[in-house]
C-alpha cells in the first residue's frame, strides 16, 4: 500500500466581514438547484417547420406582405390630414382569414382611450412642473383620434368594420385562403397632436409663428399575423411600440409650396419640389464626405416669411419597409453627405433637417452621427439597404426611429451655447434612432411584446458606435459598473423577458440591462470573435424577417457554439444581481516527511498560530519554584514535542526504503498549493476573472470559466499550483462582471481609505430680524419713492443734472446707506432711472442689493433683489 503525502495548511485565512442587509442574499443556504440545466419548454418554444432548433427561420418560415399606396394632404391651419391609402394584403399563411386587424394608433389622443384610462394618476403630494400641468391640461381637452370615412373593397364595395380603440377589425366578404392577395381601400381623416402633449409625433410651434410638423403612426396600418401569436391585437397603451409586416410604400405627400419634406424612402419627383441649385448641392453631397448645405438658413427664412401661392406634392417611394413617417415645415434647413456602405452600389445619402433652433449644435453634429451610425451598424449588424437615412430636429423631445428616418430632440442653448450633455445627448441619440433601422426596421422584432429585442440589442450596438466616435466618450451605458444599482434594487425590478406595458424602470429593465449582457458575453464570457460572429449571423439569417426571443438564444448559442442557458436564465429570465465574493485563499505546500524539516516546520506553525501570551510576557522576571528546588526538574519539565527522536529518523528511513524513486521525487516538490474560494452570496452565477499579484511583484491574470460552479452554484473552489506565494487575488480587476458589491472582491481584504468633507456654518436667521429687514426694506422703498417724485421731471435723460440732484439730497435708504442712482437712455421704455440700494451688507453688486425703476411721471416698480426679479430684466447697477 502507498503511504499518504499529506498536504499541510502554511497561510491562514483570513475572513472577512460581508454586509448581510441585501435582499437577495437568503437567510439559509439556497437549495441545491441546477442554474446550467436547458431551457425548457416553460421558457423557450420547441422548435418547428417555421422555426429551427438552430435559431434560424425554418423550411417553412412565413411571414404577411401589405404594400399601401397613400395620398395624404396636410392641412396646417387646421392641424389636420386627410388621407386616401389603397392596401394589398398578401396572406401568405398557411391559414384562411376570415377577417383582418387594423391598427389605429392615433386613437390612443381620445379622451376616452384605454391607454388615458389606464394611466395612474401622478403623486400630488410632490407637486407637478409646469410642463407637466401643460400636459395634462391639454391631454384632458385635446379631441384626437382618427375618424374613419370609408373601408370598400377594390370594386367600390363597403366593407363592415368594427373599432375597438387603437384597433380596427375589417370583415372580410369570403375568407382569404393561403397564397390569396385582398386590395381595399381607407379613407380617413385624423388631428395632429400639438407639441404640449405629443408623444412620438406632432406639430411644434414657434413663438413667430413658424410651425414644423413630424408625422409617425399616422395612418391605418395593418396589424401583424404570425405564425407564433396569430393576430397581434394587444392595443396600443403609448409605452408598448410597434408590430407591423413588411411591404412596399408608394406615398404622395401634399403640402403647401413653401414646405419642405423628409420622408421615408427614395424621393422620385425632386425637378418638381427642388430648385435646380438644391438638386445641384444634392448631387454634389452625394460624392462628399462631410455636409454641405442643400437648404441654408436663409432660404429657409425665405421659405418662412414668404406666403404660400399653392401646395405641392412630393412622391416617395420604399421597397420592403415596414413603416412611413415624415416631417415637413417651411422652417428647415437641410444638409447632406454620402456614404460608402459595403455592397451598395451609390453611397447613401445620410441628411438632417433643423429649425433655427437647432442651429450650431445641428450643423456640426447631427448629419456626422447618422454617417458614423451608418458605418458602425454596417460592420457589428450587417451592410445598410436603403438609399437614404434622416435625423430631423422638432417636436420629439427624446427620438424616434421609422424606416429611413429619425425625429431627434436635443437643441443647444437660446445664446446658441451649449451643454456637454446636450452635445452628447445629440450624438448618442441621432446613433440610437439610426440604429433602429436594423432592430426592428430589419430585423423586425415584436416591439409591443419584447422590447429589449429591438432597444436593448440596438443600445449594444449603440455602445459600439459611441466607442469608436471619440476616446473616452461621455456616455457609460452598457458598460458593466453602469447596471449595478439598478440589479441591486430587486425588490423594483422584473426579469428582462416582460411584456413591454408590464415593465418597470423602463429604461434600465429595455435598455441598459440587456445591452450590458450583451457586452459582458462579448468581453467576457465569450470572447469578441466568437460573439461578433454569432451577432453577424443572427442579423443575417433575421434581416427582413421576424424573429422570437428564442431564434436570439438558440442563434447565438449555435454560431457562437456555447451552451448559454445558464446565462439567458440568469440575465433574462430572473432579477438576481451578480454578488460573487472571495471567502478565502489558502496556500498548502508539500510536507518533506523528512523529521528535521517537518518538526522545525510544526514548531514555526505553532509559534506563529499560539504567540507567547501577554500574561507569559509579564512573568518573565517572576520567581518560580523550580528555580529555588531544582530536584523538582523532570524529563517532562524539558521535553520539546518538536525534537527529533531515533524513532521519528528510523520510521522515515522505513518511509523512504518501501517509495518508489518517482513517489520519492515528489517529496522533494516546491509547488505551492493555492486554494481559492468563491460565494455567489445567492446571486447569478459568472465567470471569474482574477488577478493574482504574487509576493515577488509579478502579476497573472486569469479567468476561470463559468463552469466552476456546476456542481454548486453557491459556493466553488479553485486550486492553482505555481512555484511562488500569492500576495493577494483581485476578483473582477477590470469591473466586467457588473457585480453589486465589490467589496469582497479583493482577499485579504483591504484597508480602505476614504474622506469627508467639512461644511461652513450656515448662517441662520430669526422672525425679529427678518421682521427688522421688512421694516427698513420698507424705509427703502419710502425713500426712493420720495427722492423719484421730486426728482423724475427734472433729470429725465440728463446726467449732469441727475448729478447735481444726487450732490444736492442724496437719497438713503433704510440702513442709513447711499442709494444709487442710474440715467437710462431716453429710448429706454422701462423709465427714467434705475435706484439700487446696496441692502443690509451695504455693499453694491451682492445679492441682496434692492432695486426699483422710476418712471418718468415719478412713481417707481416694486423694489426687489435680482432673485426676485423676473431673470429677463437686466442686473442691478447704481452709481
Amino acid at each position: 500500500m502507498r503511504p499518504i503525502i499529506l498536504l499541510t495548511l502554511t497561510l491562514t485565512t483570513v475572513v472577512s466581514a460581508h454586509p448581510d442587509d441585501h435582499p437577495w442574499r437568503p437567510e439559509r443556504l439556497l437549495p441545491r438547484e441546477d442554474p446550467f440545466a436547458r431551457l425548457d419548454d416553460a421558457e423557450l418554444p420547441s422548435p418547428n417547420r417555421f422555426r429551427a432548433a438552430s435559431g434560424a427561420p425554418g423550411p417553412d418560415y412565413w411571414q404577411q406582405q401589405v404594400d399601401y399606396d397613400i395620398g395624404v394632404r396636410l392641412d396646417p391651419i387646421a392641424h389636420q390630414l386627410e388621407g386616401h391609402e389603397a392596401i394589398t394584403y398578401h396572406n401568405n399563411s398557411p391559414d384562411t382569414l376570415h377577417w383582418l386587424w387594423v391598427q389605429l394608433e392615433q386613437n390612443r389622443f381620445r379622451p376616452d382611450a384605454r391607454g388615458e384610462l389606464a394611466t395612474t394618476a401622478p403623486n400630488l403630494e410632490h407637486g407637478m412642473s409646469f410642463d407637466g400641468l401643460r400636459r395634462h391640461l391639454g391631454r384632458a381637452e385635446f379631441q384626437g383620434g382618427m375618424h374613419i370615412e370609408r373601408v370598400v373593397n377594390d370594386r367600390g364595395e363597403s366593407l363592415p368594420f368594427v373599432i375597438d380603440g387603437t384597433m380596427m377589425r375589417i370583415d372580410l366578404p369570403k375568407p382569404l385562403k393561403p397564397g390569396g392577395i385582398f386590395q381595399f381601400t381607407i379613407d380617413w381623416t385624423g388631428v395632429v397632436v400639438p407639441d404640449d402633449i405629443a408623444g412620438r409625433s406632432g406639430y411644434e410651434t414657434f413663438d413667430d409663428g413658424r410651425t414644423l410638423y413630424q408625422i409617425a403612426q399616422w395612418f391605418p396600418r395593418l396589424a401583424a399575423y404570425t405564425d407564433y401569436d396569430g393576430w397581434q391585437t394587444r392595443p396600443f397603451l403609448g409605452r408598448g411600440e410597434f408590430t407591423l409586416e413588411f411591404g412596399n410604400y408608394d406615398v404622395s405627400i401634399t403640402v403647401p409650396d413653401t414646405y419642405l419634406v423628409g420622408a421615408t424612402g427614395a424621393l422620385t419627383n425632386p425637378r418638381k419640389v427642388l430648385t435646380s441649385a438644391q438638386r445641384n448641392r444634392l448631387a454634389e453631397a452625394r460624392d462628399s464626405d462631410t455636409p454641405i448645405m442643400i437648404v441654408t438658413r436663409e432660404e429657409s427664412d425665405g421659405f418662412v416669411d414668404a406666403t404660400p401661392q399653392g401646395e405641392k406634392t412630393w412622391h416617395f417611394e420604399a421597397d420592403n419597409v415596414r413603416d412611413f413617417a415624415f416631417s415637413t415645415s417651411p422652417a428647415f434647413a437641410w444638409d447632406a453627405m454620402g456614404v460608402q456602405i459595403p455592397g451598395q452600389d451609390e453611397p447613401v445619402m445620410a441628411m438632417s433637417m433643423w429649425p433655427k433652433e437647432g442651429d450650431g449644435l445641428w450643423d456640426q453634429y447631427s448629419t456626422h452621427a447618422v454617417a458614423h451610425a451608418l458605418e458602425s451598424y454596417s460592420q457589428t449588424a450587417m451592410p445598410y439597404p436603403w438609399p437614404v437615412a434622416w435625423s430631423v430636429n422638432g417636436v420629439v423631445g427624446g427620438g424616434m426611429e421609422y424606416p429611413m428616418m429619425t425625429f431627434n430632440g436635443p437643441r443647444p442653448e437660446e445664446d446658441g451655447t451649449w451643454t456637454e450633455r446636450a452635445k452628447y445627448g445629440l450624438i448618442s441619440v441621432v446613433i440610437h434612432e439610426v440604429g433602429h433601422f436594423w432592430f426592428p426596421m430589419i430585423v423586425n422584432s415584436d416591439e409591443r411584446q419584447w422590447t429589449w429585442m429591438d432597444e436593448g440589442v440596438n443600445s449594444y450596438h449603440q455602445f459600439l458606435a459611441e466607442r469608436s466616435w471619440e476616446e473616452d466618450y461621455a456616455r457609460s451605458r452598457a458598460l458593466p459598473r453602469s447596471i449595478t444599482g439598478y440589479m441591486q434594487d430587486v425588490e423594483h425590478a422584473r426579469p428582462i423577458m416582460t411584456a413591454s406595458e408590464s415593465i418597470l424602470q423602463f429604461g434600465n429593465n429595455a435598455y441598459a440591462k440587456p445591452a450590458t449582457a450583451l457586452n459582458v458575453l462579448r468581453e467576457t464570457v465569450v470572447g469578441r470573435d466568437l460573439f461578433d460572429h454569432a451577432m453577424h449571423a443572427y442579423t443575417r439569417r433575421w434581416a427582413f424577417k421576424r424573429p422570437e426571443p428564442a431564434d436570439f438564444f438558440r442563434t447565438i448559442e449555435d454560431a457562437s457554439g456555447r451552451d448559454l442557458d445558464w446565462f439567458w436564465r440568469g440575465w433574462f429570465y430572473d432579477t438576481r444581481p451578480v454578488d460573487i465574493g472571495i471567502e478565502d485563499v489558502q496556500t498548502w505546500r508539500v510536507s518533506s516527511g523528512e523529521p528535521a524539516v517537518k518538526k522545525a516546520a510544526d514548531k514555526a506553525e505553532q509559534d506563529r498560530d499560539e504567540p507567547t501570551t501577554i500574561t507569559e510576557q509579564r512573568n518573565v522576571e517572576t520567581a518560580r519554584r523550580a528555580d529555588r528546588f531544582p530536584e523538582l526538574i523532570d524529563f517532562y519539565s524539558t521535553f520539546e514535542a518538536h525534537d527529533v527522536t531515533p524513532a521519528d529518523t528510523r520510521a522515515w528511513e522505513k518511509l523512504l526504503g518501501e517509495l518508489e524513486a518517482k513517489d520519492r521525487d515528489l517529496l522533494e516538490t516546491d509547488s505551492l498549493f493555492h486554494v481559492i474560494r468563491f460565494n455567489t452570496n445567492g446571486g447569478l452565477v459568472m465567470p471569474l476573472p482574477l488577478q493574482i499579484v504574487y509576493e515577488d511583484g509579478t502579476v497573472e491574470d486569469i479567468t476561470l470559466p463559468a463552469d466552476l460552479w456546476r456542481s454548486d452554484h453557491r459556493r466553488a473552489a479553485k486550486m492553482l499550483i505555481r512555484d511562488k506565494a500569492i500576495a493577494h487575488v483581485l476578483l473582477d480587476p477590470n469591473d466586467e462582471l457588473a457585480d453589486v458589491d465589490r467589496s469582497d472582491n479583493r482577499y485579504p481584504p483591504e484597508i480602505e481609505g476614504s474622506r469627508f468633507g467639512l461644511n461652513p456654518e450656515r448662517k441662520t436667521t430669526n422672525p425679529m430680524r427678518e421682521a427688522d429687514k421688512e421694516t427698513k426694506r420698507s424705509e427703502t422703498a419710502s425713500s426712493m419713492a420720495k427722492w423719484g417724485a421730486a426728482a423724475a421731471t427734472r433729470i429725465a435723460g440728463d446726467d449732469d443734472r441727475i448729478a447735481a440732484l444726487f450732490a444736492e439730497s442724496p437719497p438713503r435708504d433704510g440702513w442709513g446707506n447711499p442709494i444709487g442712482v442710474t440715467v437710462l437712455d431716453l429710448d429706454d421704455t422701462t423709465g427714467v432711472a434705475r435706484l439700487v440700494s446696496p441692502g443690509p451688507d451695504t455693499l453694491h453688486g451682492t445679492p441682496d442689493d434692492l432695486s426699483a425703476t422710476l418712471a418718468s411721471d415719478g412713481t417707481l416698480t416694486p423694489l426687489l433683489t435680482a432673485s426676485e426679479r423676473p431673470e429677463k430684466d437686466g442686473p442691478d447697477t447704481g452709481t
